[in-house]
């Protein structure tokens, strides 16, 4: 709720402040305890830097910790849940530490200072960001902990503090050092580091005065932070290096590895413009690029450029083109869609008189529903997104999503199985009943089971979501997978039965047992689904691609037609090109105006004339 309560129960703050826990349990972020302004925590007595301290007293048994090094605040905050407001508490909370308490930075103070900010950078709340309110909340973090870290005392010429997600190395430096170099490797994921170089060049040092100190700081989830915070459509391919130097100095150079090492990809160098608050070319210039790493050339500024990394593509494509493809594809999909299960509603009747072309029709309006419903989830997505709409929201979104999409494939499986049922299956014969529960199984049985599994397994390690987006994650946790590979399966096991189908028709005994009427619709059933699955594999298909080469305008295009224009794929091919449906359609409207012309006929000139 904006507020957090201070320890006044614990020892270490007797007689520090006047405010009174409801309980004596000091809890972040909860009703628990009174409220207090977050800002009013650090307020200095006297109005200046430093006097912070003087709310972290010595408790009565001479324990002055919390004095030297805040560290009895740690516990409770690393204990707290890393959701959007607690997060932008806490770096409120180190905001006020950078402003109020940063004269004297001792190890001590640095090794709580980084724990605290460790919490809030941990890799599997990233997405968490995207719903925090304030949209500057990692760019405050950023300069919080550059000013922070930049009054580190060393000892004995030097220090280094390492947390998981937060690393702070400094170096006693003076004109006659040879070029000085700082050397990261940090975790990015649960499975992999990436590391950071930084180089002070020897003819730099030699503009020094004086003995000076140099301070690096690296955070290899920053980037994405940022990325996920601001919205921005920017992707940062490292961690983001931060460096603190004296005014003479300018000049230094930076090694970046790739988190994702793709081809043909071009880098860029640009430093974080603290006071702009965005990432700019115009400081950095790009000296080497290699598949896995990028070396650039940097100018350091100790106001306004303290804070580098590197740029790629961005993996969502935010083009013009793409969203006008798919704002006009989506609204013919969705009409498309309408226009079908209204035609199948017309001939409903005159369509359904057999068991095998009642079940064809039967999973063909269940494909139309499944695909509108995604459709109209697709756009609720994109504005609960958009909106940066609460995460229960988003996460609910892509559930639906999920499911409704993986619904669509379940039942073009269940029809390449009516296909084998119906060619195979001779002499076996089930009731309509049985069929239809059996479909209904697999068409939203199995993608329900598929779903639930999914956001269990992935939402308690904040791995559901993809960084930006309302949609499966991809980088951590490969939750997409769930959706592709049971839909490329689907496309598969489909091919198959339309090969058996080539095949079998082709013998000259397909007739044993077997009433022609019946092969005819097997034949029909088999052309639908032998033109919408290739389509369809193609679709997602290309919706892989632009994973795997993301930097790919073409793919991008590509998948936005076919996937937009899905909902008419299914009415051209499902419905109008289907000749039993046209003849039902064409009766349809000739009975209807045969009984227009006899309720004209009935109406007799007297009776017009009593009217």
């Amino acid at each position: 709720n904006g507020a957090i309560c201070v320890h006044p129960c614990s020892p270490s703050f007797h007689g520090e402040t006047s405010f009174v826990c409801k309980d004596r349990k000091w809890q972040m972020f909860t009703d628990t305890c009174a409220s207090l302004d977050i800002q009013s925590l650090f307020q200095p007595v006297h109005g200046k830097p430093g006097d912070g301290v003087k709310y972290f007293g010595a408790d009565n048994h001479g324990n002055s910790n919390c004095q030297a090094d805040f560290s009895c605040i740690v516990p409770d905050i690393l204990s707290s849940p890393a959701i959007p407001g607690n997060i932008a508490e806490i770096v409120e909370l180190l905001k006020n530490i950078s402003l109020l308490l940063s004269e004297n930075v001792s190890r001590g103070k640095m090794q709580s200072y980084s724990r605290i900010a460790n919490h809030i950078l941990d890799n599997s709340i990233i997405s968490s960001w995207a719903f925090v309110k304030d949209r500057n909340a990692s760019s405050i973090l950023l300069d919080s902990v550059n000013l922070f870290a930049g009054k580190l005392l060393l000892r004995n010429g030097s220090e280094s503090i390492q947390e998981h997600f937060i690393a702070t190395k400094g170096y006693s430096i003076h004109k006659n050092t040879s070029g000085k170099s700082f050397d990261f490797s940090m975790e990015f994921s649960n499975t992999r580091n990436i590391t950071g170089h930084v180089v002070i060049p020897e003819e730099e040092l030699l503009k020094l005065p004086k003995t000076s100190k140099a301070i690096s700081v690296a955070l290899p989830t920053l980037g994405a932070i940022i990325e996920a915070n601001r919205l921005d459509a920017v992707f940062v391919n490292g961690m983001v290096l931060s460096v603190s130097l004296p005014e003479e100095l300018h000049n230094i150079l930076l090694t970046f590895e790739k988190v994702n090492k793709l081809e043909n990809i071009k880098s860029q160098c640009v430093g974080w413009h603290s006071t702009d608050r965005r990432w700019d070319n115009k400081v950095c210039a790009l000296k080497s690029d290699s598949i896995s790493s990028v070396v650039c050339i940097c100018k350091h500024h100790h106001q306004t450029f303290k804070s580098f990394s590197i740029l790629m593509s961005p993996t969502t494509l935010r083009n013009a083109v793409l969203d006008y493809i798919t704002r006009v594809g989506l609204g013919l999909s969705i009409f498309s869609l309408v226009l079908c299960l209204s035609i199948e509603t017309v001939v409903w009747r005159h369509v359904t008189k057999t068991e095998i072309t009642y079940m064809r029709h039967f999973c063909l309006v269940n494909i139309a529903a499944s695909l509108l419903v995604a459709d109209v989830l697709f756009i609720l997505a994109a504005i609960v997104h958009n909106t940066a709409l609460n995460y229960q929201l988003c996460v609910a979104a892509t559930f639906f999503l999920h499911f409704f999409y993986l619904a669509l494939f379940f039942w073009m499986f269940t029809l390449g199985l009516l296909i084998l049922y119906g060619l195979l299956l001779i002499f076996f014969k089930l009731t309509i009943s049985v069929l239809i529960a059996t479909a209904f199984s697999i068409g939203y049985g199995c993608p329900l089971v598929v779903s639930i599994l999914t956001v269990a397994i992935t939402e308690p390690k904040n791995g559901y979501l993809r960084h930006g987006a309302c949609w499966l994650n991809w980088y951590e946790t490969k939750a997409l997978l769930a959706f592709v590979v049971p839909a490329l399966s689907i496309i598969v096991v489909n091919v198959v039965v339309v090969v058996v189908v080539v095949v079998k028709t082709g013998r000259s005994s397909i007739g044993e047992g077997f009433k022609s009427q019946d092969l005819s619709n097997m034949i029909r059933i088999s052309k639908n689904v032998a033109l919408l699955t290739p389509l369809l594999g193609l679709t997602w298909g290309f919706g892989l691609a632009t994973i795997i080469d993301s930097h790919s305008l073409a793919f991008h295009i590509t998948f936005a037609l076919l996937n937009a224009f899905q909902g008419f794929f299914i009415l051209l091919f499902g419905t109008l090109l289907d000749r039993k449906t046209r003849e039902a359609l064409r009766m349809s409207y000739l009975s209807s105006k045969r009984k227009c012309s006899l309720a004209k006929v009935k109406i007799s000139p007297p009776q017009w004339l009593n009217l």
